[in-house]
């Protein structure tokens, strides 16, 4: 082997190691569960999710007067009477923050649609961000609201 394809395969062995490839203290990451979609209140579940908006169909986002992008993420909370299974109304807050403890401000507002009840909200969001949402929901006829639901999801951009 000449000289210059030994140097070649000394710096790229070199490289290899330095960019820690696999070896027996390795980490590798588990995969990790899907994350709770919703949440069991009392006589209400809570069925939450968050999105890029751009993942809506566009007549969808017409309708709703949403914003389809990819910077943007959406909100969308149900509460669903577990004794009949009907959607109902609520005074929905919501908290949201991304890790670095920056306040995102999102604000809920309700959507009817025939039998079917739901508050979404919007905010900007940056590639590879996670938002860490906090909701609080206090159901029609509930006597206080429900303890803090958390949860938290990143978003990709690009």
């Amino acid at each position: 082997m000449t000289l210059s394809k030994t140097l070649i395969s000394i710096m790229f062995l070199t490289l290899l190691a330095a960019c820690g490839g696999p070896g027996e203290s390795a980490d590798v990451p588990e995969a990790q569960p899907a994350e709770a979609s919703s949440a069991d209140i009392g006589d209400y579940v809570v069925h939450f999710s968050a999105q890029t908006t751009d993942q809506l169909p566009r007549e969808v986002a017409r309708a709703y007067q949403i914003q389809r992008s990819p910077e943007r993420a959406m909100l969308n909370v149900s509460i669903i009477r577990k004794a009949d299974n009907m959607s109902v109304t609520a005074d929905v807050a919501v908290k949201t923050r991304n890790l670095t403890q920056q306040l995102k401000n999102v604000e809920m507002r309700q959507i009817d649609e025939q039998d079917a009840i739901y508050y979404i909200g919007e905010t900007k969001v940056a590639n590879r961000e996670t938002l860490i949402f906090e909701i609080t929901v206090k159901a029609e006829g509930a006597a206080q609201p429900s303890d803090v639901i958390r949860f938290q999801r990143q978003f990709y951009t690009d």
